[in-house]
């Protein structure tokens, strides 16, 4: 390409050659589309902008400007005492309060040290007693304000020396980038260490503001600095550092609940991983437990903990058979059939004492209490749209109100809830269609798909099978509607697969009292008979239902990610179709194996 012509003289400006050059382009430009592209590149307003700020500022440099003063915060704080004195006016109000504006403060400082040319940092002299063989010793002073130090040391077992046992990821030693692990602690603010304890030097430190200057011997082995990870774990248990009695440091703990996030910032420590809150604004991590320092904790105490448990299923409180066998399985909802109500599988306390049939799932013993509770890696999801819903199961104990929620919820939006029909080997009745009130099938093809393991569950009752079949939870999913799932705590594992991605909510009954009072006049169903007969509640059954509910909880809270309490129906189901709908729009945490299909 020719030279391009700037002008006759020397004087031409940059902006004016930016003014100029899409003329004396266009000759050598072929297409129309390229020549509009250059004339939108080289007539963009913010372009010439800069351009002009450009030569603007080039013009300042080459007249070599210089302060006027070199002390401009010192003139306006003088001048702000002077005008004090002073008759008070508007005038001299708003500009006493100018000048106390943190912002024009900040801007005298800045031209002071520019006028000043006081850009380097101001170092503390080096001590004067230094030992000449101390070749490798280093002095490090740090700013710590009302922040922990996020260091902490140990003594060494072989030399008895105090050394650095680990940097808290984002502390004030982290950040600092000078202090490393297995550092030798020689002295704190002129104090020697040497003879001290762990925790005297720990107070020392704790006492310590604003300043702290350390003499070190830096470790053989520098740690090279790492990528902050973007591990993200749900955690599944309450943790609180000051009732911990093995953690190294409690000051240097995190506490959580059970259902917080934390991402992990190290896991350096086969023990003591660190960890910070996610979206907290502090960046420093806290100690956790590790996930396997944790198992085998909980493991100490599981064999206790699986008593209380195995008594219940003595008691039979979570054999299940069908509720209602047949009596209004589905219901008629205005002017049409919805199938799948008191379907659950569940035997009320009275129906227990004549029925011996057992509830039973897809390898269920394999299920209960299989894994410790500690935490699990998530990743955050967002239902994207075309997308199939996630599965929405509903779990807690008979007579919570599990059923009633459902019903509110297909009567709210029938084309978008729905729930599964089951399959049974009971003979058809006259008024009854296959694949609307059941799925008929015979005994040998449910137990071949019993032994296939396509039932989520399954029971028997007066010699014939019912079961809820994984088919029949895809069919409603695959018509883009949301399946409600109504099931018994231990199939949860079962469903919890990238396939449907469950949202569990358990619904839980109010105190006592209050429950006592909140159904005077409700009924519980019964399956005694083929009426499925209705009858009022007694205090066995509240008692049974407090019991039932919090052994649930206790066993499977670390799956629910919501738990509504079922004082008031019509609160209940207001919250939980707010959850519901939140589910749908807004970003969730689920496990990361759920992302990764």
């Amino acid at each position: 390409m020719p030279a391009l012509s700037a002008g006759s003289g020397n004087d031409t400006g940059l902006y004016e050659l930016l003014v100029t050059l899409p003329a004396q382009l266009q000759p050598h430009v072929d297409s129309q589309e390229d020549c509009v592209f250059l004339q939108d590149m080289f007539g963009e307003r913010s372009l010439h902008s800069l351009v002009k700020i450009h030569e603007r500022l080039q013009k300042y440099e080459d007249q070599s400007p210089a302060p006027v003063l070199d002390s401009a915060g010192t003139l306006a704080h003088e001048l702000a005492e002077e005008l004090q004195s002073k008759a008070v006016s508007a005038e001299i109000r708003e500009l006493l309060k100018l000048l106390a504006k943190p912002h024009v403060k900040g801007l005298l400082s800045v031209h002071d040290t520019v006028a000043q040319k006081s850009y380097d940092p101001e170092l503390p002299p080096l001590p004067e007693d230094i030992d000449d063989d101390e070749d490798s010793v280093k002095i490090i002073r740090l700013v710590k304000n009302k922040e922990p130090l996020g260091a902490t040391i140990k003594r060494d077992e072989r030399t008895g020396a105090i050394v650095v046992a680990r940097i808290m990821r984002g502390g004030a030693a982290d950040r600092s980038g000078l202090i490393h692990v297995g550092d030798e602690l020689r002295e704190v603010n002129g104090i020697p260490v040497d003879d001290r304890k762990p925790e005297e030097i720990i107070h020392i430190l704790a006492q310590s503001q604003g300043a702290i200057t350390f003499k070190i011997i830096p470790a053989i082995k520098e740690e090279t600095p790492s990528k902050e990870p973007k591990m993200f774990v749900r955690v599944l248990f309450d943790y609180d550092p000051n009732e911990d009695r093995a953690i190294p440091c409690k000051e240097a703990g995190l506490a959580f609940k059970k259902g917080d996030i934390l991402q992990i910032m190290s896991q350096d420590d086969a023990t003591w991983w660190q960890a910070r809150h996610h979206g907290d604004a502090n960046p420093r991590a806290g100690l956790i437990p590790s996930k396997q320092f944790q198992e085998r904790r909980f493991a100490l105490r599981r064999p206790v903990a699986l008593v209380q448990p195995q008594k219940i299923s003595n008691r039979r409180s979570y054999d299940v058979a069908v509720e209602c066998e047949d009596a209004d399985y589905g219901a008629y909802i205005s002017g049409f059939h919805i199938a799948g109500l008191r379907r659950s599988f569940r035997l009320s306390r009275r129906d227990r004492k004549t029925n011996k049939s057992m509830y039973e799932c897809k390898k269920s013993d394999q299920y209960d209490m299989a894994d410790v509770p500690t935490y699990e890696e998530v990743a955050p999801y967002r239902r994207q749209p075309g997308a199939r819903h996630r599965l929405v199961v509903l779990v807690g104990p008979t007579g919570v109100g599990l059923n009633e929620l459902k019903r509110k919820l297909l009567i709210s939006d029938p084309q978008h809830f729905s729930v599964t029909i089951p399959h049974t080997t009971r003979p058809k009745r006259s008024q009854e269609s296959d694949g609307v009130e059941y799925h008929f099938i015979s005994k040998h093809l449910f137990e071949t798909d019993i032994h296939n393991n396509k039932f989520i569950e399954h029971g028997e009752y007066k010699g014939n099978y019912y079961g809820t079949s994984l088919d029949s939870v895809r069919s409603v999913l695959s018509k883009n509607k949301v399946c409600l799932l109504d099931v018994q705590p231990h199939t949860i594992k079962h469903l919890r697969t990238a396939e449907f991605k469950p949202f569990v909510v358990f619904v839980k009954p109010p105190p006592l009292a209050r429950l006592r009072e909140t159904r005077r006049n409700a009924k519980i169903i019964s399956g005694k008979d083929d009426k499925g007969s209705a009858k009022p509640f007694t205090e066995e059954d509240f008692q049974e239902m407090i019991s039932s509910a919090q052994m649930i909880e206790h066993q499977y809270g670390h799956l629910f990610e919501k738990v509504i309490v079922n004082d008031d129906l019509a609160a209940a189901f207001s919250e939980l179709k707010m959850a519901l709908k939140r589910l749908e729009t807004e970003t969730h945490w689920v496990p990361i194996t759920w992302t990764h299909s």
